[in-house]
Parts: structure tokens; sequence; C-alpha cells
């Protein structure tokens, strides 16, 4: 039984490429999504495998791995440390003014919510909700300073090549701020922290799937002929990644070590994970000789 519970937000500062493993559609190494939402996630087993492969280099104790994440090899036993899938938060648009806002949607804000709350975590916001408008002219809400920061021409949000009409929300600077309190490290600096606490934008869950299935890095690879030293003519194939300055979160869980050693308690391995992720950078997916799969972790934990 888990006896300590966290959150886990990852914010990518590269493209990251957690691949699915297989492909129906034109892109030959396609991103994880979730089947129901096709929000990009990060499996977590996948986050589990990253961060015990650079544990030490983190700042973990490497003595105490097996323990956290289980043994490869001798006496088995389950781990103490359980990573849940991590699921979207916020990805970034391209917008007309500002460079891009950072997008999300009532049900990715909802099961922020609940994740947060199943971690022992009160945020002192509510799920705004959008008031119902023609499909071509969706309503999204935004801070009020993102408001004059974003739009034009009357109140008009230019997100790619959609125009919707925003309306300022109150609510929606508190879920920014809080985020930007929470989520980022302190690395990012005061830019992106502002940035994410005003240009927040909530969508309709309609244009925010459209996003998240059409808004990814999409980079084409070609194989090299090792004798010609030129491009191989059957090895183009494309790449997808989540773009830099996207925002998910995960469930962290964590026991007693299951060793039978009982040497370290729940409160001891959640020790172990803060030294190690909390406002770290790590590398996660494929790629990482092309400097994709950079993450910043923020591990937020109910302050006892």
């Amino acid at each position: 039984m888990f006896e300590k519970n966290a959150a886990l937000f990852l914010y990518s500062v590269s493209p990251v490429h957690m691949g699915a493993g297989t492909a129906t559609g034109v892109i030959d190494n396609p991103i994880q999504r979730e089947v129901h939402t096709q929000h990009p996630s990060f499996a977590g087993s996948g986050l589990k495998g990253a961060i015990r492969h650079g544990f030490k280099a983190l700042g973990g104790n490497p003595d105490q791995a097996d323990q956290l994440f289980g043994p490869r090899q001798g006496d088995l036993h389950a781990g103490a440390v359980s990573l849940g899938d991590a699921q979207l938060v916020a990805l970034p648009v391209r917008t007309r003014r500002e460079g891009y806002a950072y997008a999300t949607s009532p049900l990715a804000l909802a099961r922020l919510q609940r994740l947060l709350h199943q971690a022992g975590l009160q945020p002192e916001w509510t799920v705004p909700t959008l008031p119902q408008g023609e499909a071509a002219r969706a309503p999204a809400a935004v801070t009020p300073e993102g408001l004059e920061a974003l739009t034009a021409d009357g109140g008009r949000l230019h997100l790619e090549v959609f125009e919707l009409a925003a309306q300022a929300e109150p609510g929606v600077a508190a879920i920014g701020q809080w985020l930007a309190e929470h989520a980022l490290s302190k690395d990012h600096g005061e830019y992106f922290r502002n940035k994410l606490a005003r240009d927040l934008v909530i969508l309709p869950e309609t244009e925010l799937n459209y996003f998240s299935r059409n808004a990814m890095v999409v980079e084409p690879h070609v194989r090299i002929d090792p004798k010609t030293g030129t491009a191989d003519g059957s090895g183009l194939f494309y790449t997808e990644n989540l773009p830099p300055e996207s925002l998910l979160a995960a469930p962290v869980m964590a026991s007693g070590d299951r060793s039978g050693e009982r040497e370290l308690d729940s409160a001891a391995v959640m020790a172990q994970l803060h030294t190690a992720l909390d406002g770290n950078t790590l590398q996660i997916g494929g790629d990482a000789t092309t400097g994709r799969g950079l993450v910043t972790a923020r591990l937020v934990e109910k302050v006892s």
C-alpha cells in the first residue's frame, strides 16, 4: 500500500519523442497519445525507466536504486516508487501576438485538479465553465492581462490559422499563477513564470484536441548510405515530437521499501525522489544524442 503521494510536473525545454512504437498514419514515428482524448502523454513505465537510468547523475543515492525502483536481478521484489502516466496540462500554440500561448481546456484542468486532490493538495482555483458558442467562433477564456496582450481586432484571439472570441476570466489568472508558482522550477526564470501566469488560454475541448493532433513538431530524417555518403533513396522517414514549452503532470506514489529489510520508510523514499527530481532536468524518450527529450521536473507534495 502506498503511503505518500505527490504530483510530478514535467515541462519540456526541447522537443520530446516518447515513441508510440506503432504507426497508422503518415508519421512513421508518432508520439504517445491517450486513446480517448488524443492528448500527448508519457507512459509511467518510460518515466520510471528514465529516472532510474539517470538517478545517480540526478543526485540520487545509487545504492538505494534497487529499493526504490526494484532490482534488475537477484532476489526480486517490487520497487517502493510508482509513477503513473503523465497527462497534458498545457500545450504551446502559436499566436498572432506574443509568440505563443499556453492552451488548456476544462477537461485537462479537471483531470489535473483530480490528480492534485489524490496527492492531498488543495489548489485554490476552480475549473471555469466556457460559454457555449458557434464552432467557428468558439469562445476562449483568458486572463485579463492576456486579453490585452494576446488579442487584437476587438478581442479576437488568433491561434495558428484559427480565430476565436476571447473573454477575460479572472479565474484563469488564478490557475496560471498557481501553475507558474508550483509547476515551473526557479531555473525557468521570471519570464516564463510570468508568461504562463499571463498567457494561459482555456479552449473548448474540440479546439485543444485539434492542436493536440496537429500542432506537434514533425521532423524529416534521412538515412545515409555508408558507401556513398549521400542520402539513401528509400531512407526518408518522419518523426513526431512534443513541442518545447509543453507542460504535463503525473502521479507519484511511494511506500516503504519492499526488500524485506525496511531500511527506507515512505518519507525517506519520497525524500530521495525530491533530491533527484525537484528542480532538475532529465532526459526522457528517444533521440537523446540530438538534444531531444529534455524536461525540467517539479515534485509537489502536501506539506504536513
